[in-house]
């Protein structure tokens, strides 16, 4: 029988990544490494930590099958875990925080995940603290807490291979290694595997601002007042237990437009589709790399694939949200439209498209409201109210929008003041903005005042 060069399951899978040296960046003196951890079979770092702790706890009894497990995450664990559990069929429950992307939960649910959603906003010891809720449900039910933050069989798995596959791809002469912490099981394995090996190797922490972390690295201090950052996975409000940053020796602190920054500097100039955390480790390398005045050998991570956030960094109009894109400022009322005529890209309707048309375009782009506009002026607008009480009064998918549509507009020149604006939407109403000839500009709502407040970015036109 003819013989295949073929894996028989995914778990075969998990680790052995490439490495590729960054060419197209400015790396000053240095070389710049990156271990693509993204092409793991769940696309991150943590399938190598899921299927450690998971076959550690069956070997040592405390997993058996058809047990659940559940844990707490910032998200790539539980896509490790899920994609293991899955493979092993054992049930799992992931409590994971309000900011992670849709991507994420989407394909978690697929695996067929239970996923609690809790608060972003609280610190450890607060009952919805993603970590004191999962540990609450796993006292409650009785599933199997694995606890990444606290799991010696989380840093193994970085120890026995990430390690030794970083030491052999740099043939055995690595000079700095660039992580970000969040449970520490990656920087506590790492360090475990370099004390062995090489006495030069230094460890350098990136750390998303709003993080106690690189403070305790750089200042040997213990923050109370954590704050908040975008970047999903890495930076904590406490010190982790299986920490070990003997070997760090200098930590950089990086905002999240570095880190997003960083991320479309590696996509355009190398090619390589990276999530959050690696924008902010990367950012941090070329920081490090830039700053060394002897060349040095640099190895750094490419965490997970970019493909999980093209809903949140990846979109144009979530970094407007965020205030992280650069959108051209024109100092008058076409600054609070969060899409305009000029950038072509408002989302509208013409009259003449049926009410079908209109709800498929709400839906698509999940807007609960639609300019209608003919010749490049307003007509109309209609809203998802508009939509509702229109089937409920007998119209069908194949009524013309024209015939329900709000015709009664209000409408204020781009030029107008902002106390104008504001009378406006404090009618209850959307302002439509106009330009010369009555030409339709964009709209602005409520929500789009509160985004800029928000944002701090205001223009008082």
């Amino acid at each position: 029988m003819k013989e295949y060069n073929v894996t028989n399951s995914v778990l075969d899978m998990v680790g052995n990544t490439p490495m590729i040296e960054i060419t197209k960046i400015n790396t000053g003196k240095c070389r710049l490494f990156v271990k693509l951890e993204n092409q793991n079979p769940g696309g991150s770092i943590k399938d190598r930590i899921g299927l450690s702790m998971i076959t550690i706890a069956e070997q040592e009894g405390k997993l058996k099958p058809g047990d659940t497990i559940i844990e707490a995450t910032a998200g790539n664990t539980g896509l490790g875990l899920a994609l293991i559990a899955k493979m092993k069929n054992y049930k799992l429950k992931l409590v994971i925080p309000d900011k992670m992307s849709q991507e994420k939960i989407n394909h978690l649910r697929a695996l067929g995940v239970e996923v609690i959603i809790t608060r972003s906003d609280v610190i450890k010891g607060h009952p919805e603290y993603y970590q004191d809720l999962a540990q609450q449900i796993a006292k409650d039910t009785g599933a199997y807490y694995i606890n990444q933050f606290e799991n010696p069989a989380n840093p193994l798995a970085h120890e026995t291979t990430t390690g030794p596959e970083i030491w052999k791809q740099m043939n055995k002469d690595v000079d700095a290694v660039v992580v970000g912490v969040g449970s520490s099981g990656t920087l506590t394995g790492l360090t475990h595997f370099f004390k062995k090996v090489s006495d030069k190797t230094e460890f350098v922490l990136a750390d998303p601002n709003g993080s106690i972390l690189a403070d305790y690295v750089n200042k040997g201090i213990i923050r109370s007042d954590s704050g908040s950052w975008l970047v999903e996975g890495i930076g904590e409000d406490f010190i982790p237990s299986i920490a070990d940053f003997s070997l760090t020796k200098k930590a950089y602190s990086i905002s999240d437009k570095e880190s997003f920054d960083a991320v479309y500097e590696l996509l355009n100039k190398e090619g390589i589709l990276a999530g959050s955390s690696s924008g902010t480790l990367l950012s941090a390398a070329i920081k490090y790399c830039q700053e060394q005045t002897e060349p040095k050998r640099v190895v750094t991570l490419v965490c997970d694939s970019g493909n999980k956030y093209l809903s949140k960094m990846y979109n144009n109009y979530w970094l407007q949200d965020n205030g992280l894109e650069n959108k051209k400022v024109h100092n008058d009322l076409r600054d609070f439209a969060q899409r305009n005529i000029e950038d072509k890209a408002i989302i509208y309707a013409q009259p003449s498209d049926t009410l079908l048309t209109v709800y498929k375009k709400m839906k698509l782009y999940d807007i609960s409201q639609l300019p209608i506009l003919k010749n490049n002026k307003a007509v109309g607008i209609i809203d998802d109210s508009d939509l509702l009480k229109a089937y409920i009064e007998g119209y069908t998918n194949k009524t013309p929008v024209s015939q329900i549509m709000a015709k009664n507009l209000v409408t204020i020149a781009y030029t107008a003041s902002y106390e104008q604006l504001l009378d406006i939407l404090n009618e209850g109403y959307v302002a439509i903005l106009e330009g010369d000839a009555g030409l339709f500009v964009g709209l602005v709502t409520k929500i789009d005042i509160l985004t800029k407040i928000n944002n701090n970015r205001i223009v008082q036109a």
